[in-house]
């Protein structure tokens, strides 16, 4: 997986892109089907293949086309190239032949970064080891969609169609998968949602040309969300594969170095002033606010709203890991949640059985990835998102998309934390984080009240908006068409009797002149015979005789002479 993601991220052409770019899914298929004697993990990672050979047979048409007009794959004649392009109309159509192919290519990292509505493959590839999680759903695979549009965005400003459908579909992705991580119970669902609105944040910078802040906060978010992951590992352990977080509570006293690595992959997460999150996200609204495409005003609201509710969904699963009662020590019936869990491995803590402690094999990375989660967003945003770091490798047509340079409030990343002290992010999170705190420290009726209320909204959000339903109707539809038109074949007899006739003909043909002539008669026995032949010639010469020997050497260096001297 390491060794396809350095060719994906390293490729100076499509072939090698797209070389990296498959291979990184054929890995993650392998990693997430891991435990493959298990019905769940086997369909997730079946599913994850399947849509992501979807996204890619689209993306590979979008490579087909840029091919067809450059005559090359390589990145700087495809941008030498461009604006030839640009003028170019897809032949029998009156669409703009860049468009066409940015589509293309945004369609594939739809599927790699799990972008709205091809983003369903992801929540349920957690049934992998928590680990792969951290690797694939955190800090590679995911962000591969992202850095393949930012790579190519000479190409993409080309395009304002392609921009504003990415700020539409990273505003839907932002918001709406944050409302489904508000109402999961499993702790790794959560932090899967949490993933698939960060990227869709990512999606909403690419949309507004400012591909460096959608670089800096892949940046950030790699060494937060893996954090979050690992600590999600250790509670896990911890619980004795339980993960539903209605059993859980109380941990902090347990595991005091996770509940502190936790609380800073979570105050990074949330965007709070001083920490990585804050500068990447802060970046990504100033990008929102400068931008003059279409589109832009409408995503700038949906990421204020998105702000709010990464906020609630961070803390409630904060809080109800580490604070409040201990709720767990109870009889597990039928465990919702334990895909970690052996066959013959019981699920969650007895009564009176407390949560194990965390080996230092596992608390150490922790602390690791606490130290950039908390330190890298302040170190590395002048570099990424003022300075010239990444302006040989990234393009933005200022003039047309850009209202004003974001340089302009480049004054320090300390400055720029006490800003956001007293801006309306830094508001709109401490609601999400206050009203989380209310609803499951201090009344946790209020949650179960507000369900009952609106059970509707709770269960669409909870069955996910039953998009994995509705992609299970359709593919059952799809059966029961082909069987229909079997049916109907089979009334006719027509078509199947002519098939038939034609099939059984064809192996006939194949089986008599194939297999019996040509593999058989010419090849396996022609073959065995020429060699019984040739040996029983040259089995003559070694008879063991010297002076038959001796007769060979003479009559040998007798034609050697008669050659050679003539």
């Amino acid at each position: 997986f390491t060794f396809a993601m350095l060719m994906l991220v390293m490729a100076d052409n499509l072939v090698q892109l797209f070389f990296g770019w498959e291979a990184v899914g054929l890995a993650s298929y392998l990693l997430i089907g891991f435990w493959y004697d298990r019905p769940a993990a086997v369909t997730a990672s079946t599913r994850a293949f399947l849509i992501n050979r979807v996204s890619d047979a689209v993306f590979v048409v979008g490579i087909g086309l840029l091919f067809s007009v450059a005559g090359s794959f390589r990145f700087a004649d495809l941008f030498a190239a461009r604006h030839e392009m640009a003028a170019m109309m897809l032949p029998g159509t009156h669409w703009h032949l860049i468009t066409v192919a940015c589509l293309c290519l945004f369609a594939g990292a739809m599927g790699k970064s799990a972008q709205f509505p091809l983003h369903v493959w992801l929540p349920g590839s957690m049934e992998g080891p928590t680990p792969v999680s951290a690797l694939i759903h955190a800090a590679t695979m995911v962000t591969a969609g992202i850095f393949m549009v930012a790579r190519l965005s000479p190409l993409f400003e080309l395009s304002d169609t392609v921009l504003s459908l990415m700020l539409v579909i990273g505003a839907l992705t932002a918001f709406f998968m944050g409302l489904v991580a508000m109402t999961q119970n499993d702790i790794k669902q959560v932090i899967a949602y949490s993933t698939i609105s960060q990227l869709g944040y990512m999606t909403l910078a690419l949309g507004a040309s400012a591909y460096s802040a959608a670089l800096f906060h892949l940046t950030t978010h790699a060494f937060f969300k893996a954090l979050l992951f690992l600590a999600a590992g250790v509670v896990i352990l911890g619980m004795n594969h339980d993960q539903d977080i209605r059993n859980m509570g109380g941990l902090r006293r347990y595991m005091p170095v996770t509940w502190l690595t936790a609380l800073v992959a979570s105050l990074s997460l949330a965007g709070v002033p001083f920490f990585s999150g804050f500068y990447s996200k802060d970046g990504i609204i100033m990008a929102l606010q400068n931008s003059t495409l279409p589109g832009s005003g409408a995503a700038l609201v949906v990421a204020y709203l998105g702000l709010f509710v990464t906020a609630f969904y961070t803390f409630r699963l904060f809080f109800l890991v580490f604070h409040g009662k201990e709720r767990f020590g109870r009889y597990l019936p039928t465990p919702a949640f334990a895909p970690e869990a052996g066959p013959d491995e019981p699920v969650g803590l007895s009564p009176g059985e407390k949560p194990h402690n965390s080996p230092r094999v596992m608390t150490i990375p922790l602390v690791l990835l606490a130290i950039p989660a908390f330190l890298i967003g302040g170190w590395l945003v002048g570099p990424m998102l003022f300075g010239d770091f990444l302006a040989g490798s990234l393009y933005t047509d200022t003039a047309r998309h850009i209202a004003q340079p974001m340089a302009a409030y480049a004054s320090g990343s300390f400055v720029m934390a006490l800003h956001g002290l007293f801006s309306l992010p830094f508001f709109l999170m401490l609601a999400g984080a206050g009203i989380a705190a209310w609803f499951y420290l201090v009344d946790p009726r209020l949650p179960k009240g507000l369900a009952n209320a609106l059970p509707v909204l709770h269960r669409l959000l909870l069955n996910q908006y039953y998009l994995l339903t509705i992609i299970q109707k359709l593919l059952t539809s799809g059966a029961w068409f082909s069987k229909g038109l079997l049916a109907l074949g089979r009334f006719s007899n027509f078509g199947e009797s002519i098939i038939t006739r034609l099939a059984l003909a064809l192996g006939r043909g194949f089986w008599k002149i194939g297999e019996i002539r040509l593999l058989d008669g010419f090849i396996v026995t022609g073959s065995a015979k020429l060699i019984a032949g040739f040996s029983g010639i040259i089995r003559h010469i070694q008879s063991g005789r010297l002076y038959h020997y001796a007769f060979v050497m003479i009559f040998g260096l007798l034609c050697f002479l008669l050659y050679f001297c003539r």
